[in-house]
C-alpha cells in the first residue's frame, strides 16, 4: 500500500514541476534538459532538440534494441527520424509521463536532480 502512494507522490510531484517550470519566453538550460530527458524516456530517443517558438520537436526514435551493445560503438541501430508539433509544451510533457515502475524511479532521480532535496523515494 505505501508503495502506491510513493508512486502517486512522485508522479504529482514530476507533474508540479513541469506545471510551474513551462516557459513563457526563453528556456533556461537546465529546464530543457529536463524536458528532453523526460522525451527521450518515454519515446526511447536519442537526439532530441526542442524548438519552443515553433513548437516542435525533433528527434531519432529507436525502433528496435536487440542490435545495442554497450561494449562497442554502435553504428547500426535503426531509428525513425520523427518531427512532432505540440499545441501546448505543459500537455504534451504531462502525456508522456508513464507510469510503470521503472519510469517512477528514473522520475524520482529527476526530481532529486532539480529540487536538490534529501527526500528518498522508494520505488
Amino acid at each position: 500500500m505505501e508503495n502506491s502512494s510513493i508512486h502517486g507522490r512522485v508522479l504529482m510531484e514530476i507533474e508540479t514541476l513541469i506545471a510551474h517550470n513551462t516557459p513563457k519566453q526563453k528556456v533556461p538550460q537546465n529546464l530543457e534538459k529536463l524536458h528532453i530527458a523526460l522525451l527521450k524516456k518515454h519515446y526511447n530517443a536519442t537526439d532530441v532538440s526542442i524548438d519552443y517558438h515553433r513548437r516542435r520537436v525533433e528527434m531519432d526514435i529507436v525502433m528496435d534494441d536487440t542490435d545495442y551493445d554497450p561494449q562497442k560503438i554502435n553504428l547500426c541501430i535503426p531509428t525513425l527520424h520523427a518531427n512532432l508539433w505540440f499545441r501546448n509544451l505543459h500537455d504534451f510533457l504531462k502525456s508522456c509521463i508513464d507510469k510503470d515502475t521503472k519510469s517512477i524511479a528514473f522520475y524520482a532521480l529527476l526530481l532529486r536532480m532539480y529540487r536538490k532535496t534529501d527526500m528518498t523515494f522508494v520505488a
